[in-house]
């Protein structure tokens, strides 16, 4: 498996909290908005450098997840922001246009350092 996408945490938002419970978490890029950055994970923008589809998989810290649908804009938001949700639940549709949604039994507990791949 080749790695399309690669980033780490490198800030945690003073609210983070206020997902739990949610089987999501936001990234963003350094340039959240005011009115979000305190909910989100921060990472830098970084490239993709192939497309992301459904059946890739999404490794955080080691643990595995399959990407099961992509909103409209998630990759482009990913790569021109550092935004996107990642969402739990398993949907084969996406609801959310921004969102990357994946198989998986809960939500990892991420941390400064926190390494978020992207295989295909």
């Amino acid at each position: 498996m080749s790695v399309i996408y690669k980033n780490t945490i490198k800030n945690i938002g003073a609210e983070v909290s206020a997902f739990e419970g949610e089987e999501m978490f936001i990234l963003f890029g350094d340039n959240a908005p005011d009115t979000l950055k305190d909910f989100c994970y921060t990472i830098d923008i970084e490239p993709v450098s192939e497309s992301i589809e459904v059946g890739n998989t999404l490794v955080i810290d080691g643990n595995e997840y399959e990407i099961t649908a992509l909103g409209n804009v998630a990759e482009k938001n990913l790569v021109s922001l550092g935004h996107v949700t990642i969402v739990f639940d398993g949907a084969t549709e996406a609801s959310l246009p921004g969102s990357i949604y994946v198989k998986g039994s809960s939500v990892p507990k991420l941390n400064i350092g926190s390494e978020i791949l992207i295989r295909k």
